[in-house]
């Protein structure tokens, strides 16, 4: 936490010399049309040395044009039409070409959401590292040994490997921790941090956030932290601020804000994290409407169309900022109401029924004995092996493990975009299925659909949102005339797509936009199994919620099944009935959802639920797991896993593959410890059992 003095509320900030960054009163503007939109309205706030500040709020509501603003990498049609902006003391808005290069290079640093875009493919990384340093004058060979030093300091285990490749040779955490290295190779005073782990595993966002704090503690960098996880903001930032619509309606301490928040829409925000109680599965509550569109909102709150305490008052008078006086630093609220937010009326689109409706007696679809072996620089690589699962109808099976386990594959596997190995089975409505989709019929095509994670490869570019929706609803659907267009506006409004969007290109919409337009025609054609591949990875809490009781109230009418593979555990804790857990190719365990979370649960499984971050931390102990995830072209003997597992027993681990166990009716883990032991100790926190334990 900063030492300096507690910071004004929103709109009255004031720089001081210990401030790494500055805004006051700025404002944001694109020129479309000959017209300019007023994209951020009086935004201030300051960040102090040593200090990490976080922004929250829904896609759209101009985080990522605030960071852009801060560096003056707006697009050529925008700029800061008022206000000011300060790094270490200066106003970066007069500066020069040269002297912003001059602070691009030495004081501010910035990584972004997608790592791979900012690597260049055709250099190999250790160069790219290196033109940091040269940047500031190091000879060569001197620079591609500090980019070496950088590389180990970022947790990098084999840097003059790493340094040898290409960016596409490197798995997402990997890459993420090259571009933080070339962040911090400058030492800069200033690091802007926007969306940095949203692509990433639980293990390894667990990672590359405590390095972050690690670097932070290291280099005295004051952090500017934008994301939509607000678990990921508890644990990283001193202050948070919450922005809507190009506003700043609520600033404070992080753990006074999200405890006690002050904001109607903060507390909408928090309302939408997916929890699930028991056995129960409420259906989450989420904020009703959407953002408006720039400049329309002319007087009074920029939320109360969507506020549920909104007073005519609160459409006519714009709100000033509420003082808070708690005992908790000074915060600030914009909003007329602030003591009343907390009695904001639950909003949710649908109920469904919490009653589960799987039937487990036949499935729906089934795999057996399932592998699949690639060819790669002459190796063969082992990306499933022996995998079983089967799915009913109805029911929601959750796959999870880190990157390169083979949850995509698997899911390919299924839909008939790879072949599997011979010998490998895969039915539906026990018929079997030819291993390519382009030898399957068109009913069975239809019946199996899927949500990629990136949307930008599955929606073509050149076409119109309308006109990708409705080709998918005529040619799986059936669709046409007046049916299509009705068809087309309830998907639209089922996935919270504004109709204002549907003549819009993939490129003129955010990423959240985006899935949100693949989501919608995935279930064009009305499936019996959606693969739901990372489909919520992009989504700020708000929408995501949407999405979810969307697949839920589909799934309750239509007796949809779902493959839902996702890093987020929160999510899978609330939406799966059954969970696989995958590594490196094989599944390590498989049971009911309760089951599995709560335990025992296979150590792997244990390390990934202490990876997840909580709004409260306080009291967890994270499980760390050394190493990378092993090559599946030379996966070890014996357990796959022994090799960065934590509660190892000995020799049997090394050389015996574990034959799954059952623990329960349904629930069964692949590992030599007996199931007692694993309960007592992850019931006690303990340490590896005796070597004995498990013979």
């Amino acid at each position: 936490m900063s030492t300096t003095a507690s910071p004004p509320a929103p709109g009255e900030t004031q720089a001081t010399a210990a401030d790494a960054l500055t805004l006051s009163g700025v404002d944001i503007s694109y020129r479309v049309r000959r017209a300019d939109q007023r994209i951020v309205r009086d935004v201030s706030f300051r960040v102090a040395r040593g200090e990490s500040f976080g922004l929250v709020g829904e896609s759209g509501c101009g985080k990522s044009t605030i960071a852009l603003a801060v560096v003056r990498y707006l697009a050529r049609n925008g700029r800061v039409s008022a206000g000011r902006i300060e790094i270490d003391g200066r106003d970066v808005l007069s500066l020069d070409r040269a002297d912003l290069r001059r602070l691009r290079a030495r004081t501010v640093s910035m990584v972004y959401q997608e790592p791979g875009r900012a690597l260049n493919p055709s250099i190999l990384v250790g160069r790219q590292v290196a033109e940091v340093y040269e940047i500031a004058g190091a000879p060569r060979s001197e620079a591609l040994d500090r980019a070496r030093e950088i590389l180990a300091r970022v947790r990098i285990s084999d840097p003059d490997g790493v340094m040898r490749r290409y960016p596409h040779q490197l798995s997402g955490g990997m890459l993420q921790r090259v571009v933080i290295a070339m962040a911090l190779a400058a030492e800069p005073s200033l690091l802007i941090l926007d969306e940095p782990t949203t692509a990433l595993d639980a293990t390894v966002e667990a990672d590359v956030l405590d390095l972050i704090l690690g670097l932070r503690a290291e280099f005295g960098t004051s952090l500017l932290f934008i994301s939509h996880n607000l678990a990921v903001i508890a644990k990283m930032c001193d202050r948070v601020g919450v922005l809507y619509a190009g506003e700043l309606v609520e600033e404070g301490p992080a753990s006074a804000v999200f405890g006690d928040p002050r904001h109607p829409y903060t507390v909408g925000l928090l309302r939408s994290i997916p929890r699930r109680d028991g056995g129960a599965r409420a259906p989450l509550q989420t904020i009703p409407g959407s953002l408006p569109t720039p400049g329309s909102v002319a007087a009074g709150c920029v939320f109360a169309a969507r506020c549920g305490l909104a007073q005519e008052r609160c459409r006519a008078e714009t709100p000033a900022v509420h003082r808070i006086e708690d005992g908790c630093g000074e915060r600030g609220s914009r909003c007329h109401f602030s003591e009343q937010a907390q009695s904001l009326p639950i909003h949710s689109i649908v109920a469904p029924d919490s009653a589960r409706i799987a039937d487990r007696a036949e499935p729906l679809i089934r795999a057996r004995s399932v592998s699949k072996t690639f060819q790669a620089s002459g190796q063969r690589v082992r990306g499933l092996h022996q995998v079983d699962l089967e799915i009913a109808a109805g029911e929601t099976v959750g796959l999870v493990g880190e990157s390169g386990s083979g949850k995509t594959t698997l899911a390919r596997v299924l839909m008939g975009l790879t072949a599997p190995d011979p010998g490998a089975e895969v039915t539906l409505d026990g018929r079997p299925l030819a291993p390519l989709a382009g030898a399957r019929t068109a009913a069975d095509q239809k019946a199996l659909q899927i949500v990629f994670q990136n949307p930008d490869s599955a929606l073509n570019r050149r076409h119109s949102v309308r006109r990708l929706i409705s080709r998918s609803l005529a040619k799986l659907g059936g669709y046409r005339g007046e049916a299509l267009q009705a068809r087309l506006q309830a998907l639209a409004e089922s996935v919270r797509l504004p109709e204002r969007y549907l003549p819009m290109r993939p490129s003129q919409l955010s990423g959240g936009l985006k899935q949100r337009v693949a989501i919608a025609r995935a279930f064009a054609g009305d499936p019996q199994i959606v693969v739901c591949d990372e489909p919520t990875s992009a989504l700020d809490v708000s929408v995501q919620a949407a999405i979810l009781n969307l697949l839920t109230d589909l799934q309750h009418r239509e007796r949809v099944a779902y493959l839902f593979i996702s890093h987020d555990l929160g999510v899978v804790r609330y939406l799966a009935d059954r969970i696989v857990v995958l590594y490196l190719g094989r599944v390590m365990e498989i049971g009911p959802a309760q089951s599995v979370l709560d335990g025992p649960h296979h150590p792997y499984t244990e390390a990934l639920l202490s990876a997840v971050p909580t709004l409260d931390d306080s009291d967890r102990e994270r499980i760390r797991l050394e190493g990378e995830i092993p090559s599946a072209a030379d996966p070890p003997a014996g357990c796959p896993f022994h090799t960065r597992c934590p509660r190892r027993i000995g020799e049997i681990c090394d050389t015996t593959e574990p034959e799954m166990r059952v623990q329960a009716p349904g629930h069964e883990i692949r590992c030599h410890i007996p199931v007692d032991d694993l309960r007592r100790l992850q019931s006690a926190g303990g340490g590896a059992p005796s070597a004995s334990a498990g013979r």
